[in-house]
């Protein structure tokens, strides 16, 4: 076993996750999930698979993240998404990367390809990121942030990138993937107000196209034929949606102070 622990947030999970824990069969000694209350089996499933489940309620994706992390008993750290599935290649890289002691880096970037229903693998030219994944726990940890899910890492801390993929299965079907995006509208709307962001109302009206055209020509959903067109309107919808959501609360937040003012004339 490597000196890694790998960790996993949930919620009604049930039909992915066992896919997720079987591709890491194997890979770490200390396999923790942390479960926000799912009502479909999830922690059974984790735990039949060798995890050690926590709960823990909803805190925002960086703040779950960092619960996890304290969770977790060696010095580095594997994150994985429960709708995301290493690839062979990236587990025998991984294994490769320890063979001989302390990896040269203190974190690592993993690629991450978009995976749709009903695919065995991405397509070539799948749209991917290369989040830091792997990483020294003493040499970052997730933010804070209800919605931005990301490693930060300290000054001066020394990144690789890994060739290996991990298989991004994030759509059960158009309409769930439209369901999540929309509850995901939601956190953003209060992020940006939490944070004191106010996007300029014009760009409510330009928003949609943009988005759409960004992800059918830009991450060449345009090669995926009809459900890659239908995908690209999913996530325009999703970008138009989180500034709609952020107009109306600008546009409540003033109206309620022009009433406040108002009642103390």
């Amino acid at each position: 076993m490597l000196p890694v622990s790998v960790f996993i947030i949930t919620k009604n999970e049930a039909d992915r996750i066992g896919a997720t824990i079987r591709a890491i069969h194997g890979l770490t000694d200390d396999l923790v999930v942390v479960d926000s209350g799912s009502t479909d089996g999830t922690q059974a499933i984790a735990e039949g698979l060798g995890a050690r489940v926590i709960h823990n309620p909803w805190a925002g994706y960086g703040l779950q993240k960092r619960f996890a992390e304290d969770q977790c008993r060696h010095p580095w750290l594997l994150n994985l998404d429960a709708d995301e599935v290493m690839s062979p290649e990236l587990l025998a890289e991984i294994r490769a990367l320890f063979a001989d002691g302390e990896p040269p880096c203190q974190a690592y970037g993993i690629s991450i390809a978009e995976t749709f229903p009903g695919e065995a693998a991405p397509h070539p030219l799948a749209y991917r990121v290369t989040p830091v994944r792997l990483y020294r726990r003493d040499a970052g940890r997730y933010s804070s942030s209800l919605v931005h899910d990301r490693v930060d890492l300290k000054p001066g801390t020394k990144t690789g990138k890994l060739k290996g993929l991990v298989h991004h299965r994030s759509v059960r079907s158009l309409g769930d993937q439209l369901a999540k995006l929309n509850s995901y509208t939601d956190q953003q709307a209060i992020d940006f107000e939490v944070r004191g962001i106010s996007i300029p109302t014009w760009r409510v009206y330009f928003e949609f196209p943009i988005a759409f055209l960004k992800a059918y020509f830009g991450r060449l959903h345009v090669l995926r034929g009809t459900y890659g067109f239908l995908i690209a309107m999913n996530y325009a919808t999703w970008r138009h949606l989180r500034l709609a959501k952020h107009y109306e609360r600008k546009r409540m937040n003033a109206l309620a102070k022009t009433g406040s003012k108002a009642e103390r004339a």
